[in-house]
């Protein structure tokens, strides 16, 4: 099962004790799947779980029964489910999400987001909820992070990322094909997004995997650092036994100061130890930067041997 239908499964438990809250998401959902057909209503959707959400809503809503609305699934469009209101039902649900304009005769207005139905901030919640159920995704959260719902236009996707920004949310919309997208691209906002929605084993599970994209980029970045470290203190020592080979070859050890002459020789018989290591074994002790000091006069006298400009 996928990240998003794992997320859908658990939302689509959830029903809000409060009346107004599940008439703010069943009013998102008929945003995005409701049609309204010689005075009846047409609920479809290629998701069980969106239609099985739905058919609860409208029970706890207006009291309409699963059995008593048509319900059905065409084999000739896909997996389409088809859930239809008689007139009646139809108008009762309708007049709840504030589709039909009292004030006008009773006039057919279609409304993305009533302002009276998502009012309350838990009705906003709500409506994010029933708006995602229906038409949202988020991406596997192991490859990269993104939460996104599908509008059917750009009036609508702005009327969302309004909705979604008003916690705070960095919400934006795109144009995609023919449809218009809201999405979240931070991590730390989609589990926000997920909290406000509802879905809290979820939230949990996308934190449990960011920790973990974290700690291994952690461990990443320390074993890179180590590599490129390791890899400058080799190209170093490699340096180091050139230029002692070099004076060897030419003008012999000898040449150098007893100090630098020392530090020559034990590199030499020592060409992986470090400059702490090749330090103890001086007469006396030296230290790491002491060391160092003594290979960068011997580079010096090589460089000036070659005839390198210093």
């Amino acid at each position: 099962m996928s990240f998003s239908s794992e997320i859908k499964e658990e939302l689509s438990a959830r029903i809000d004790s409060a009346k107004h809250c599940q008439i703010a998401e069943l009013s998102a959902i008929l945003a995005f799947c409701g049609e309204v057909t010689a005075g009846c209503l047409v609920m479809s959707t290629e998701n069980i779980v969106v239609a099985d959400k739905y058919l609860m809503l409208l029970e706890a809503v207006a009291g309409i029964e699963k059995d008593s609305a048509d319900w059905c699934q065409d084999k000739k469009k896909g997996s389409a489910i088809f859930v239809t209101l008689n007139e009646e039902q139809s108008r009762n649900v309708l007049m709840t999400v504030k589709w039909i304009d009292v004030t006008k005769g009773d006039a057919f207005v279609r409304c993305f987001a009533n302002p009276i139905v998502i009012q309350k901030e838990c009705c906003k919640k709500a409506f994010i909820r029933g708006a995602f159920l229906a038409a949202g995704s988020v991406s596997d959260p192991n490859k990269f992070y993104h939460y996104e719902i599908v509008c059917d236009s750009e009036d609508n996707a702005r009327q969302l990322a309004e909705i979604i920004t008003f916690f705070n949310l960095d919400a934006k919309y795109i144009a995609r094909k023919k449809a218009y997208v809201v999405y979240l691209k931070e991590g730390s906002h989609i589990t926000d997004c997920l909290n406000i929605m509802g879905a809290y084993v979820s939230q949990m599970n996308l934190m449990n995997v960011m920790i973990l994209k974290d700690m291994r980029n952690d461990v990443n970045r320390k074993v890179n650092c180590e590599t490129a470290n390791l890899n400058k203190t080799i190209e170093a020592a490699v340096k180091q036994i050139k230029d002692i080979e070099y004076i060897r070859d030419t003008v012999g050890l000898s040449y150098l100061k007893e100090s630098l002459k020392e530090v020559a020789e034990i590199r030499l018989d020592n060409p992986d130890m470090n400059l702490k290591d090749i330090g103890k074994l001086l007469t006396p002790e030296v230290g790491k930067s002491g060391v160092n000091h003594r290979l960068r006069k011997i580079s010096e006298i090589a460089s000036a041997l070659r005839g390198d400009s210093l």
